[in-house]
């Protein structure tokens, strides 16, 4: 990696500073709050924080990406700051946090604006904040620029009860896999996907398995010769 996508020289991430916004606690190592953490760190009580919004300048090449972004999306009567939420440098990394409504058209300046040439999107991952009250689901995706050598991020949230953001398929062909996926395991709909079927659970499943709030166990893995009781019916902690 260059030295001007990683900022940091050493091999720990730098940390965060307490700027940002809370959105809950964690309590034990893994979070199990029904007895069942047995790391032997059930005591460790820590808050769950989103960086903030990052000032400028931002420092490097990051400041020039920002500028020609917004100028470009100026240009086509778009105000940057009704597409860009926010703007993060956290780790080494930029991330434009946009608003669903304007990723499609964000994603295609970022790939065809001359001085930009993102050409390359590597897929798109779901994370989901049961804390982050009215944006709970967040679909996050890595940008590269084969021409420039730069790599982004792009994040877009969306509610639980409305998980709708629309398909980059169009934009970035190769994210077709990657959203059925996001699909299929987070609940997320791609509005516009040309097939947005289940890729990896069976077509019949029921829930989305990498949501926080999905149960976990309730199912009885099938081995040759013998039977493995569901999870929630094995051993348990007290």
């Amino acid at each position: 990696m260059s030295d001007e996508l990683n900022t940091n020289s050493g091999q720990v991430p730098t940390p965060r500073d307490d700027s940002g916004e809370v959105i809950g606690v964690r309590k034990g190592m893994f979070g199990a709050d029904n007895g069942g953490d047995t790391s032997g760190y059930g005591g460790l009580v820590r808050t769950v924080t989103l960086p903030g919004a990052t000032s400028r300048p931002y420092g490097g090449w990051f400041d020039e990406v920002a500028d020609e972004l917004e100028g470009a999306l100026e240009e086509q009567d778009l105000l940057p700051g009704n597409a860009i939420e926010k703007t993060v440098v956290d780790r080494g990394e930029l991330t434009f946090f946009v608003a669903r409504e304007h990723l499609v058209q964000v994603a295609r300046t970022l790939r065809d604006d001359p001085a930009l040439r993102f050409e390359l999107c590597t897929g798109v991952s779901g994370v989901h904040y049961l804390g982050d009250k009215g944006r709970e689901l967040h679909a996050v995706y890595h940008l590269r620029s084969l021409t420039h050598g730069r790599l982004i991020r792009l994040e877009v949230s969306a509610p639980d009860s409305d998980p709708h953001i629309p398909s980059l398929v169009g934009v970035y062909p190769t994210n077709d896999w990657h959203e059925r996926e996001t699909y299929d395991f987070f609940g997320l709909i791609f509005d516009g996907h040309p097939a947005l079927t289940r890729i990896m659970m069976p077509d019949d499943w029921q829930g989305f398995p990498q949501r926080k709030d999905y149960p976990l166990g309730g199912i009885a893995v099938e081995y040759k010769g013998a039977q493995i009781p569901a999870p929630d019916q094995r051993r348990s902690y007290s």
